[in-house]
C-alpha cells in the first residue's frame, strides 16, 4: 500500500472494506456529541501516524454533514496541506470543501478565488476540485475563471484537476463546457482536454 502510494508513511495494510467495517464500529461505539467534539476526534485520528487513520480523520469529517461549515475551513484546510497527496486531498476537497462552497457559497467563493493562486499546490487543486459534485448549482463563471488562472501549470495534479472538473460539469453542461474548451483551446495541456473532452462529441 505504502508503494502503490509512493509514501513513507506507514501503513496497517487494511483494505478498504474491512476499513468500513472497522470505522462503522467506531462510529457506534464513539458518538459526536456536538462540533468541538467532532474537531477534537478529527484532529486526534489526523495525528496518528498510520495512513488508515488518516483516512479515518477524513471518513468522520465527512460523516457530519452538521458540522462541515465555514466555521470550520480551517480544519479541511489543515487536512489539505498537511496531507499533501491526492489520497488524502481529494476527499476533503470534494466532499468538505465543496460542500461549504455549496452551502455558504458567499463567504467561500473569494477563500477559493485565493486559493487557486497559492504557492501551495494541493490547495490550488482542492480550488478546482471544491466544484466536482455540484452539477446544475455549478458556479459557472468561478469554475471556468479558475481553469483558466491554472491553464498555463506544468504541474499534473493541476493539469488533470482541471480537466477532471470539467469533464464533470460537462455532464451538465455539456454544450457550454464543449465552448468553452474550442474557445481555450491553445491554453490547454493534453492532458487537461483529453480528460475535460472525454465524453464531448469534439
Amino acid at each position: 500500500m505504502a508503494a502503490y502510494m509512493k509514501t513513507d508513511m506507514p501503513f496497517f495494510g487494511v483494505p478498504a472494506p474491512l476499513r468500513w467495517t472497522v470505522f462503522r464500529g467506531m462510529r457506534r461505539r464513539f458518538p459526536i456529541e456536538g462540533e468541538k467534539e467532532y474537531v477534537e476526534a478529527v484532529l486526534a485520528l489526523w495525528a496518528r501516524p498510520h495512513r488508515e487513520e488518516k483516512y479515518f480523520a477524513i471518513e468522520l469529517a465527512k460523516a457530519h454533514p452538521e458540522y462541515i461549515t465555514f466555521v470550520n475551513v480551517p480544519l479541511y484546510r489543515r487536512l489539505i496541506v498537511e496531507g499533501a497527496w491526492w489520497d488524502l486531498v481529494d476527499d476533503v476537497a470534494a466532499h468538505c470543501i465543496g460542500t461549504v462552497l455549496l452551502h455558504e457559497r458567499h463567504e467561500m467563493k473569494p477563500v477559493l478565488d485565493q486559493w487557486v493562486d497559492d504557492p501551495d499546490m494541493w490547495l490550488r487543486r482542492s480550488a478546482l476540485i471544491a466544484h466536482l459534485r455540484h452539477k446544475g448549482r455549478t458556479d459557472q463563471d468561478q469554475l471556468f475563471d479558475h481553469c483558466l488562472r491554472r491553464a498555463f501549470e506544468k504541474e499534473f495534479f493541476i493539469r488533470k484537476a482541471i480537466g477532471w472538473a470539467l469533464r464533470e460539469y460537462a455532464k451538465t453542461a455539456p454544450e457550454a463546457v464543449a465552448e468553452f474548451l474550442i474557445a481555450h483551446r491553445d491554453q490547454w495541456a493534453g492532458l487537461t482536454y483529453r480528460e475535460a473532452s472525454k465524453h464531448l462529441d469534439l
